[in-house]
Parts: C-alpha cells; structure tokens; sequence
C-alpha cells in the first residue's frame, strides 16, 4: 500500500470479474433480504383482500363474482409472498444482465462495475453504510439504494482495504 502526503493509505486499484450467475443472483437475494426494507412480509395486504372477500360474499346479496376476486387477489398475494425469491431469480435470470460477465473496478474514487450493458459507479462520499455479511459486503448508498459484492470475487486484503475506507470516509461526529 503507498502512503499519502496527509498520512492516510491510498488505495491500490482492485480488478475482477464474475459472472452473474443464478448462483451469485442466489446469493445476492439471500444476504441481501435481511437487511432490506421488505425483509419481513406483509401479511396486512392479503389479509384484508381476504376479510374484504368474505364480507362481500356472506353479507351482500350481490353476485358473488367481486367477492371471488377479491378472495383470488388474496390467495395470489399470498402465493407471490411465498415465491417471492423464486419470483425475484426468476425476473433476474429474464433480464439482460443474466449470465453476464462484470468487470469489477475498486480504486480511490469508488467501485464501478461494468459489463456488457451497463457501467454504475458509486464513489466513497455516496456509500452511507456498508454492512458486512458472511457472504458478502451490501454497500448503500445515499440514495439508499443497495449494491451487493460476494466475498468470493474478492481478496480478503480487499475486503478489509473497503471497509476501512468507508469508516475513512465517514464524516467525523463531534
């Protein structure tokens, strides 16, 4: 590691690839759910859909049709609750990216990976926290979106070298 002027370690550029494989994708969604906003399901929405349901059957004199509906929405929402990591791999591996091999960029500036269809970088001062999974590091950013790196496509020097440098880059509290 080279050493700035002001003391602190400068970052030496980290280059890899992987592909983004149903494995990785797998991965990705399993370290990912727990610290995310959905990580527990909501049960409120198929709940109603249910009560609404069986209210419009047993207390109007209506035909039954929208009451079904509304039971068939309830049982859909509860299906797509239990699929949902399916659901989501699912939706991952018809998209464009599936399959495809990602460059990897890790320097002073932030981590940007590119592949065939798409650049994203997300530089230091835009990473608000990083959380360190068993697998994994998740990196939200500002925005409070979430990117995801697999430790299994990094050194374990790297590993430490990012998360040292985001405590680096972390505005002092007073």
């Amino acid at each position: 590691m080279a050493h700035s002027a002001n003391g602190s370690e400068a970052m030496q550029s980290f280059k890899t690839t992987f592909t983004l494989s149903r494995d990785y994708l797998a991965e990705c969604y399993d370290q990912s759910l727990p610290h995310g906003k959905n990580a527990k399901p909501n049960f409120f929405f198929p709940g109603a859909l249910l009560v609404v349901g069986v209210g419009l059957f047993v207390y109007t004199e209506q035909p039954k049709i929208l009451g079904s509906l509304f039971i068939a929405m309830a049982a859909l929402e509860l299906l797509h609750i239990r699929y949902r990591r399916a659901w989501w791999l699912a939706r991952q591996m018809w998209g464009n990216t599936a399959n495809t091999t990602v460059e990897l960029t890790i320097d002073d500036n932030g981590i940007t990976a590119k592949s065939t269809n798409n650049e994203t970088t997300l530089l230091w001062t835009d990473i608000d926290r990083m959380i360190d999974t068993e697998l994994g590091l998740i990196l939200v950013s500002t925005s409070k979106g979430q990117q995801y790196l697999s430790k299994a496509t990094l050194t374990q020097d790297t590993v430490d070298h990012l998360l040292a440098k985001h405590k680096e880059s972390l505005p002092e509290s007073t």
